[in-house]
C-alpha cells in the first residue's frame, strides 16, 4: 500500500501539487497523468526517497523492491543480456555470495545458496532476459554485443529490459514507449497486463493507458486526484466533472453580478446601507468557484492543400535500399487524393525507408517512380529535430519561409502550437524534446503541403497535443501516409492499412488487433526455422508455405485467445458501466430498490465472467508463449 496523505511538492518557489491524498493498494496499475511540468516525475522521485514532501506524510510497508527505468546508460563493455540480468539484484548478490563460498570451501553454505538460487529463478534468468531481449525488439546475435556499441534509442530499450528482469514489488514506468516502435509497444503492453506487482505508469499513449492502467491519478491545478478506470474512463468523469463546475461558475457569476448590481444601486442610501452591507459580507464570504479551462492550449488546423493531383505518388516494380542490400521489392503503390495510409511491420523491416523514397530523400535502386508536378510534400521525422538552428528563435523559422508575413500573423500562427509571448523570441538550444518537435510540426502546416509523410510524429508530445494533431489531420483535406506506434493515432487519422515486411509493400486485411496475432506468427516462424522472416537462407515459397501451415496449426488457438481478448474489452466496459451506476446516490433511495437489486446482481455476473475471462487470457497466452520455445 502506498499511502499520499495532504502532500504537498515545491520545485524552488513554484507549488507543483498540494492538498493531495490517495491511496494505491497492492497489484493496481496507476497511470499518472498531466500536462509537462506538474511534477509526475516528482511523484516517483518520492517513492524512490529521492526527494522528501514539503507538507504532508508519504509512507509504504518496508522491504519492498522498487524497480525503475535508468535515465542514463554508459558506454560499458558488459555483453548485453549480463547487463540486462544486473536487473535482478538479488540474483547477482546471490551468484557473488556462492563465489565466495566456494572460495571459502564451505560445502554447507553452497548447498544453501543453490537452493535459493533455484527458489528466485536464477538458472532460468539468462531465458527471462532473452525473452525480455527479444520482445523489445532485439535480436538473438545482438545478446552478446557491448552495451556500447547501441545507440542512445536502443540503450534506453537495455534500460526498460533492465527494470522488467527485476522481480519488482512496485515497478516505476516514466514514458517507457518513447523509444519503441509499435511492435514493441504491443509487447510490453502484454507483458505488463501480466505483471503482478504495483505498477505506476507516466505516459501519453492513452490506448496503452486504456489497455493496462485500472487507476489514473491526474495532477492539474496544483492538485493530484485519483480516479476508477482507465483513461478513457477518467476523461469522461473529469469532462462530466468540468461541466457541472462550469454550470456552477456561470450560475454563481450571474449571483455576484445581481449583489454587485444591488451594492452599488443602493450603498450610498441610508434606508439601503445596512442590506448593501451585508451583502458586501456575502460576497466576501463566498468561496469563488474556479473557472474550468477546459481548453487545450493547442488549436491549429491544416488550411486547405489546394490542387490535389491524381495520382501523387506512383511507384512501380520498384526495389529499394542502401548500397547493395535490397530492403524493399517489388514495390507497386499508387498514393491518390485522400489516401489516409498508416504503415505497419517489424522494426527494421523497411517503414521508415519507405517513407525516405516517398519524400525524395533516397532515390530508388530499380523500377519506376514517378511524383507529381503539382505535389507539395510535407514531411515529419525524428532526423529533423536536429535541423533546426538551435541559436535561432520559432519566430526566425517561419520568417524564413514566409519573409513578407507580418509578426502578428506568425505570432497568432505559432499561439496555436503554445508558443506565446517571449517563447517566439527565444533560441530553441535549450527547448525540450516535445517544444522542438512541436515546431517542426508547425512548420510543416504553415508550409501548407498536399500530402504528409509522418514518421512517428508522436514521439516526445504530450496528451493534449496528440489530441490537437489528431482533431488536426481528421480534417486535413490532403493526403497522409503514417508510420506511428501510437494506436489511437492510427485508428482516428488512418483508413486503410500497408504491411511492410518480407521484403515487400502489401495492403494489410486486418485491423491493429489482427496485426497483433500477425506478430505473434511471425515470432513463432522465426523460433521454428531459425531464420528471420528476411532472410536469405530460406526461399520465399518455402517460408510462405511454412506459414500458410503454421497458420492452419495455430488458428484455433489464435483465434481462442482474440475472441478472450474482446471478451475482456467488452466485460471491462460492463463493469465499469455498473460500477458507474453504483456511484449514483439516487440509486439507494426506498424508491429504487429493486433496481438497486439488480445491479447488484448484474456487477456480480459481470464480475465473475471478468475473473473466468481473464483466467483463460491467461491459459492461452501461457499456450502461445509455449508455442514459441
Amino acid at each position: 500500500m502506498l499511502n499520499f496523505k495532504n502532500i504537498a511538492l515545491r520545485r524552488g518557489s513554484r507549488v507543483l501539487f498540494a492538498n493531495t491524498s490517495f491511496t494505491l493498494h497492492k497489484g493496481q496499475k496507476t497511470g499518472i497523468t498531466g500536462a509537462n511540468g506538474v511534477g509526475k516525475s516528482s511523484f516517483f522521485a518520492l517513492i524512490r526517497n529521492e526527494l522528501q514532501p514539503d507538507e504532508g506524510d508519504f509512507s509504504m510497508p518496508p522491504n519492498l523492491e522498487v524497480a525503475h527505468v535508468a535515465q542514463e546508460t554508459h558506454a560499458v563493455e558488459q555483453a548485453a543480456i549480463e547487463y540486462i540480468i544486473d536487473g535482478d539484484q538479488e540474483l547477482r548478490q546471490v551468484q557473488q555470495a556462492i563465489i565466495a563460498a566456494e572460495q571459502a570451501d564451505d560445502g554447507i553454505k553452497q548447498a544453501e545458496l543453490f537452493s535459493k538460487m533455484e527458489n528466485i529463478g536464477g538458472y532460468t534468468a539468462t531465458s527471462r532476459a532473452a525473452r525480455l531481449m527479444n520482445g523489445l525488439g532485439f535480436k538473438q546475435p545482438q545478446e552478446q554485443l557491448s552495451v556500447s556499441s547501441f545507440s542512445g534509442g536502443w540503450r534506453m530499450r537495455l534500460n526498460l529490459a533492465q527494470a522488467l528482469m527485476c522481480r519488482s514489488d512496485i515497478l516505476l514506468l516514466d514514458e517507457p514507449t518513447n523509444h519503441l516502435d509499435l511492435d514493441a509497444v504491443i509487447w510490453l503492453q502484454d507483458w505488463l497486463y501480466k505483471y503482478p506487482g504495483t505498477l505506476l505508469l507516466i505516459s501519453h499513449d492513452r490506448e496503452f493507458l486504456d489497455t493496462i492502467a485500472d487507476h489514473i491519478v491526474h495532477i492539474e491545478n496544483q492538485k493530484g486526484e485519483i480516479y476508477t478506470g482507465n483513461y478513457s474512463a477518467f476523461e469522461k468523469m473529469r469532462a462530466e466533472k468540468l461541466a457541472q463546475q462550469q454550470s456552477s461558475y456561470e450560475k454563481q457569476q450571474r449571483e455576484i453580478v445581481h449583489i454587485q448590481s444591488f451594492i452599488t444601486r443602493f450603498r450610498a442610501q441610508a434606508t439601503k446601507a445596512k442590506q448593501a452591507q451585508s451583502r458586501i459580507k456575502s460576497l466576501e464570504r463566498m468561496e469563488l468557484i474556479a473557472q474550468a479551462h477546459v481548453d487545450s492550449p493547442f488549436n491549429f488546423s491544416f488550411p486547405e492543400p489546394g490542387k490535389l493531383p491524381n495520382p501523387m505518388i506512383k511507384l512501380e516494380d520498384v526495389s529499394i535500399g542502401y548500397a547493395d542490400t535490397n530492403i524493399l521489392e517489388k514495390v507497386d503503390l499508387f498514393i491518390s487524393p485522400g489516401a489516409r495510409i498508416g504503415l505497419l511491420g517489424p522494426n527494421g523491416a523497411g517503414k521508415s525507408t519507405l517513407i525516405k523514397v516517398l519524400a525524395d530523400e533516397l532515390a530508388i535502386k530499380s523500377g519506376e517512380c514517378q511524383f507529381a508536378d503539382t505535389l507539395r510534400l510535407g514531411y515529419f521525422a525524428q532526423h529533423q529535430l536536429e535541423q533546426l538552428q538551435l541559436d535561432e528563435s520559432p519566430l526566425w523559422h517561419l520568417q524564413k519561409i514566409n519573409p513578407k508575413a507580418t509578426e502578428k500573423e506568425l505570432r497568432n500562427f505559432l499561439g496555436g502550437f503554445n508558443f506565446k509571448d517571449d517563447k517566439i523570441f527565444d533560441p530553441i538550444a535549450p527547448f525540450s524534446g516535445g517544444e522542438k518537435a512541436r515546431l517542426v510540426l508547425a512548420i510543416l502546416v504553415y508550409q501548407n503541403p498536399n500530402l504528409l509523410l509522418l514518421d512517428e510524429p508522436t514521439n516526445h508530445l504530450d496528451l493534449e497535443m496528440r489530441h490537437a494533431l489528431s482533431i488536426a489531420l481528421q480534417d486535413y483535406q490532403g493526403a497522409i501516409i503514417i508510420v506511428s506506434h501510437d494506436r489511437h493515432m492510427l485508428r482516428s487519422v488512418t483508413d486503410e492499412l500497408y504491411l511492410v515486411a518480407n521484403g515487400g509493400v502489401t495492403a494489410f486485411d486486418g485491423d491493429l488487433d489482427d496485426y497483433r496475432i500477425w506478430l505473434n506468427e511471425q515470432k513463432l516462424l522465426t523460433t521454428n526455422t531459425g531464420n528471420t522472416p528476411e532472410s536469405p537462407s530460406i526461399n520465399k515459397k518455402a517460408l510462405r508455405k511454412l506459414e500458410a501451415e503454421r497458420r492452419k496449426q495455430l488458428k484455433p488457438l489464435y483465434d481462442a485467445f482474440k475472441k478472450a481478448d474482446k471478451d475482456l474489452e467488452r466485460y471491462h466496459g460492463k463493469q465499469k458501466q455498473l460500477e458507474e451506476q453504483l456511484a449514483e446516490t439516487s440509486l439507494y433511495e426506498e424508491a429504487n430498490k429493486a433496481q438497486l437489486k439488480q445491479v447488484l446482481q448484474d456487477k456480480a455476473q459481470v464480475d465473475q465472467a471478468l475473473e473466468e475471462t481473464e483466467m483463460e487470457w491467461m491459459e492461452l497466452s501461457e499456450q502461445l508463449e509455449e508455442s514459441k520455445l
